[in-house]
């Protein structure tokens, strides 16, 4: 299909220029989150090339909007869009019951009719770096340039990067603008001094015509070029007045007047508003393009002094953080406080000990006081003088003792500029990138998630911030949003029949609870119970420490655990003199990895067998405590393991421990119930007889922030382990530093290890016809790399397996990161509005011509529900729509640990699951062989250069007694 992965790439490389960005890149917050280069849009990373970018190049993607669907991107690629690309089903879904939904989409109603000419810009001067935003922004918008380029009449859109459009022509199709930055603020050039002085060098590359756009809408013209830019001036038409007026973050926009929410750690939220225009199939049916707006919440730094942010950072005192700094500077290199004073780099500042303000980037903090920096003079540069000093002399100002200087991007005279802490002050509305705590997460959903009649009300103010009506870009260009929401005939799909086991009291769930989306397991026996791996020699390990449990109250717990789980159908054995009472012990964390072998040993010396079965009862939710106790039970002993909090111990919930109880049979090779299809027979009669396996993977990335560039990234694989497609097993391994697609290594090893596995266990020995590959959380442009490249391994792998037919895939992205939201008319909803299980969207915010769609699965517990998107890729099985739509939601009610459906499909969520356990198992020592290597995405002090991050590979599960046949992930 196309052009190979390999050959693509290469072509790819041939035809991009280097963008990467400075050390000192923007530091202004509406300009800092414009996509820098094409990773942040498809994954793809640009070559360290320094030849100019070349926007009339097809492969130059670098500018494009996101929303052009998998024909869109392969457009822009210059590659042929492969003809096995599904295209929308002729029919929509008929099943279930029809339902009316409210969409946070508007409709475009008016589209240019002139035609708009693109310019090409390029900027030179007496500037070192041009590669900075705020800087490019300086020029563009200086009075001399304005003037030149005919505004105010003549109302320009600039991309904020390299490309501008104008609905006139200038007179010269290579233009070039000339202006003195210093000269314009009123302040010429000093004697010996750099100067300001920039050109704008203009040049027409295309010009942007809307008949195409409107006969691809039509079905008369395949997707081009033309097309492309068109969407593309458009989108950003959208953007031009908002970002003008409000603090602009890619394509949200915060209004600066906005009410403050403290996160705590020196953070404060805010809402805002996302717009995003795309070409879609509309509430009638027609193809044409569409405003999706929703509430953003973004995270800023709060504007203040640095010191009281450090403060707030560290939760200190400053003289603790004096006491901490003086800790630190005996190995300053491999110090924590060094690593945690990165959340504060390329963070904006203001001097406060000068008239003027003057704005500077942290670079880094030094590992030197204020006393100890020296550099020239200004009044005799044959001397040195120290920061502590000149600061007390030129400006009385007395620089705090025993705190690190600040180093900034910005050099004078070549020289490393640096600052003491105590005069800087954190400028406003500064995005803040790093991950948030614990804490600050949670403060945040307080803050975010909010009801659905509040949503659409934000929704609504929204619009009124956009204010299309009377934008003078859209006026001028003739682009027309309405204001009233799309509204579409949705579809609530059939629920399916959840079985239990034989002897429940209800061994099928009754519609009301299905409807519901949550119901009880009591009477109810586990579908499949741990009948070939029961509870026999079995431990219990209570941590000691603040908040940890008395020991009549473990006793109490496990008595009560026994009951309910064998009340579920769970098998408990009987041991001859201490019946079915588990070892029971203390532990200490001081002991760290030889508290398990404590536990391990006791538990087997007490059953004298292995034991196949260990609780840890912890005394907090410590992510730390909690990995150390995984990565043993999974790495040394492999025997089965789950960690309970001390509190629910001592409340001893008969519904904890329902929930307890359904993670444990899991993990002993269990499931709790098996959801069984209304529609597919009806559909597809003959699918339940096709040999079917079902895949999902997920590729997770550390968080921004501090040590990211360094860190793994991970790739989750699974695989259906039955024919219900209840059980999964899975596989984790690194997958270098932040690289996207899941690896051929990991493919081939991990992959082909359970693809075996089913073979021999489901498929007699014969592969499968069909594997429905379900892959979480990739971009548009990465759509194509997911078949070229992990499909393709998959396949590879069922050939060296000895597969004479290969199976067909059928290929599926699942995507979350959206804003789309379905709004159901009052009293048509849940209990607090939201869209019932089942509802499915098929129209007003899909693709005009591709197989896509959006299915809410489940009831929102908080909040407004987030419908996930599915898109189809790849459809060699044939699946009918409605079938693949069932499929997907039925499976929805057989998520192992829950009693609700879940919001995404099971094989997706479980290698989330698994990629968040695998974390336990980083091997923390040097790398050894086997080790991953790629390319950081990361740049040295200087901005300029890349390194190659050595990954080391996860720590293997110890399978000698199977843990890998079960959800040890659960």
């Amino acid at each position: 299909m196309g052009a190979p992965a390999k050959k693509r790439a290469q072509a790819e490389k041939k035809a991009q220029g280097s963008s990467n960005d400075s050390s000192s890149a923007s530091r202004d917050p509406t300009q800092r989150s414009i996509p820098k280069s094409i990773p942040r849009l498809d994954g793809n990373r640009d070559p360290s090339l320094a030849a100019p970018i070349e926007y009339t190049r097809p492969v130059d993607l670098k500018n494009i909007s996101e929303f052009l669907g998998a024909g869109g991107w392969y457009a822009a690629r210059g590659i042929t869009i492969p003809s096995s690309l599904p295209q929308r089903p002729k029919n929509f879904n008929t099943f279930g019951k029809e339902t009316v939904i409210t969409l946070n989409t508007f409709n475009v109603v008016k589209t240019p009719d002139t035609v708009v000419h693109q310019y090409d810009l390029h900027f030179t001067g007496d500037a070192q770096d041009y590669t900075k935003r705020v800087l490019l922004k300086k020029i563009f918008n200086s009075k001399g340039v304005k003037q030149a380029l005919g505004e105010p009449s003549n109302l320009w859109v600039w991309d904020g990067n390299k490309l501008a459009w104008s609905g006139k022509r200038l007179d010269r199709d290579d233009y070039r603008i000339t202006v003195d930055l210093d000269e314009e603020q009123g302040r010429p050039t000093k004697a010996g001094q750099r100067g300001n002085k920039h050109t704008v060098h203009l040049r027409h590359t295309r010009k942007v015509d809307f008949t195409n756009l409107r006969a691809f809408l039509q079905g008369q013209a395949s997707w081009g070029n033309e097309c492309i830019d068109t969407i593309n001036f458009l989108d950003h038409v959208m953007r031009e007045w908002p970002s003008q007026q409000y603090t602009q973050i890619k394509k949200s926009f915060f209004q600066r007047g906005e009410q403050r929410f403290d996160l705590g750690n020196g953070v404060e939220a805010f809402k805002g508003v996302f717009a995003s225009l795309r070409p879609v199939l509309d509430d009638k049916f027609q193809k044409s393009l569409s405003v999706n707006v929703d509430v953003a919440n973004g995270t800023f730094w709060r504007a203040q002094q640095l010191t009281r942010a450090i403060g707030q950072v560290f939760n200190c005192t400053p003289q603790q953080f004096q006491t901490r700094f003086k800790e630190a500077r005996r190995d300053w290199k491999r110090s924590h406080l060094k690593k945690d004073l990165r959340v504060l780099r390329r963070v904006g500042v203001s001097s406060t000990h000068t008239k003027e303000p003057v704005q500077w980037t942290i670079e880094d903090f030094e590992d030197r006081e204020a006393t100890e920096v020296t550099f020239p003079d200004p009044d005799d540069r044959s001397k040195k003088i120290t920061i502590a000093k000149y600061f007390k002399q030129k400006y009385n100002v007395t620089c705090m003792p025993g705190v690190p200087v600040v180093k900034m991007t910005k050099k004078i005279r070549k020289e490393n500029v640096y600052l003491p802490m105590d005069v800087l002050s954190i400028d406003a509305n500064q995005r803040y990138n790093t991950k948030l705590s614990d804490k600050q997460t949670s403060e945040m959903i307080k803050f975010a998630v909010t009801l659905p009649k509040e949503r659409w009300a934000a929704v609504g103010h929204g619009v009124k911030l956009l204010n299309w009506a009377n934008d003078p870009y859209l006026r001028h260009y003739g682009l027309q949003v309405s204001t009233t929401p799309a509204k579409v005939k949705a579809r609530v799909l059939p629920s399916p029949n959840v079985h239990f086991g034989p002897g429940s009291k209800e061994a099928q769930l009754n519609p009301r609870d299905m409807v519901a989306g949550r119901w009880r397991l009591d009477g109810r026996k586990f579908a499949i119970n741990n009948k070939d791996r029961p509870i026999k020699a079995w431990g219990v390990c209570a941590i000691t420490g603040r908040g940890s449990v008395n020991p009549q109250a473990v006793q109490a717990f496990f008595q009560k655990f026994v009951q309910i789980y064998e009340s579920h159908g769970g098998m408990v054995m009987a041991h001859p003199q201490y019946g079915k009472t588990p070892w029971m012990g203390p532990g200490n964390l001081a002991d760290g990895g030889e508290m398990v072998q404590k536990v391990w040993n006791q538990t087997g010396n007490r059953y004298n067998q292995t034991p196949n079965l260990l609780f840890f009862v912890v005394n907090d939710r410590n992510v730390d405590v909690y990995r150390r106790i995984k990565k043993s039970c999974d790495i040394r002993f492999g025997v089965a393991s789950q960690v309970l909090q001390a509190k629910h111990v001592l409340s001893a919930s008969p519904q904890y421990i329902s929930n307890v109880c359904m993670k444990v049979n899991a993990k002993l090779g269990g499931c709790t119930s098996v959801a069984k299809s209304n529609v597919i027979p009806k559909v597809a009669p003959k699918s339940a007889s096709i040999p079917t396996m079902v895949v999902g993977a997920d590729v997770s990335h550390p968080a921004p922030g501090a040590g990211s560039g360094e860190a793994a990234s991970f790739a989750a694989i699974t695989v259906s382990a039955d024919p219900f497609f209840a059980k999964y097993w899975a596989e984790v391994q690194t997958n270098g530093n932040r690289v996207e697609m899941v690896t051929t290594s990991n493919i081939d090893e991990h992959f082909g290890f359970m693809a075996n596995n089913w073979m021999q266990r489901i498929g007699q020995g014969k592969p499968p016809q069909r594997v429905l590959y379900i892959r979480d959380g990739v971009s548009e442009g990465q759509y194509a790399a997911v078949l070229e490249e992990e499909v393709r391994d998959m396949k590879e792998c069922f050939k060296k397996l000895g597969c004479k037919e290969l199976p067909k895939f059928t290929v599926v992205i699942a995507g979350k990161r959206h804003h789309i939201r379905f709004f159901p008319e009052t009293g048509k909803g849940d209990r607090n509005n939201n869209p019932l299980p089942g509802t499915l969207v098929e129209a007003g915010c899909t693709h005009p011509f591709e197989f896509d769609f959006y299915l809410c699965s489940h009831v929102a517990i908080k909040g407004t529900a987030r419908p996930i998107h599915y898109q189809c890729i790849l459809n060699e099985g044939e699946w009918m729509a409605a079938e693949l739509q069932s499929f997907i939601f039925e499976h929805s009610y057989h998520y192992m640990r829950s009693t609700t459906p879940v919001s995404l499909h099971p094989a997706v969520y479980y290698a989330h699951l698994a990629a968040d356990r695998a974390r336990a198992h980083l091997n923390e020592n040097p790398v050894s062989s086997g080790k991953k290597e790629s390319k950081a995405d990361q740049q040295s002090s200087t901005g300029s250069s890349s390194k190659n991050v050595e990954i080391a590979p996860l720590m293997a599960i110890q399978n000698a007694r199977g843990l890998k046949e079960v959800m040890w992930y659960i």
